[in-house]
């Protein structure tokens, strides 16, 4: 079990409308130094569906597709004792501080992508942002319960606050 300090800052710009979270980044993405960064995980993949675009491959493009479709991305959680990338080993939990996103941001909706985050942020978050979040299904491939089709249909409310 390790002690990490989250390593990815926050993406969002003055025109993101809504806010994806995860838990705390997997061994892949604090490499690649961008969110999801597995080559297992759907999330991009499921943007991409949700959006009729071409799945993005750099850091580049998938901060581009974020971009232009307002979204802004972090996890509920600043650092935590972790072993490798399992959600269940998290422990000892500090949670991110949303105060400048939130100013910087007209955030319209909070998401959070899986129940671990989901857990995190109601518990730690949401007493200091006072917004509820969405509970998304998780996009990670050890969620087999859910297809992509499954996982498209529960996504696609993302659309709602994106008008």
């Amino acid at each position: 079990m390790q002690h990490i300090v989250h390593p990815i800052p926050p993406f969002y710009d003055g025109t993101s409308r809504i806010l994806i979270l995860g838990s705390f980044p997997s061994v892949k993405s604090r490499e690649s130094g961008f969110f999801y960064g597995h080559p297992q995980n759907r999330f991009w993949k499921l943007l991409a569906e949700t959006f009729g675009e071409p799945v993005p491959k750099t850091v580049e493009e998938k901060a581009d597709m974020l971009r232009r479709h307002h979204i802004a991305a972090w996890d509920s959680i600043h650092s935590c004792d972790i072993e490798g990338s399992s959600d269940s080993s998290i422990t000892n939990v500090v949670p991110n501080d949303f105060t400048e996103l939130f100013a910087a941001a007209d955030i319209r909706a909070v998401f959070t992508n899986g129940k671990k985050s989901h857990e995190i942020y109601t518990k730690y978050c949401l007493p200091q942002t006072g917004r509820p979040a969405i509970c998304l299904p998780s996009t990670s491939p050890a969620n087999a319960a859910w297809n992509m089709e499954r996982l498209l249909g529960a996504w696609k409310q993302i659309l709602e606050y994106l008008d």
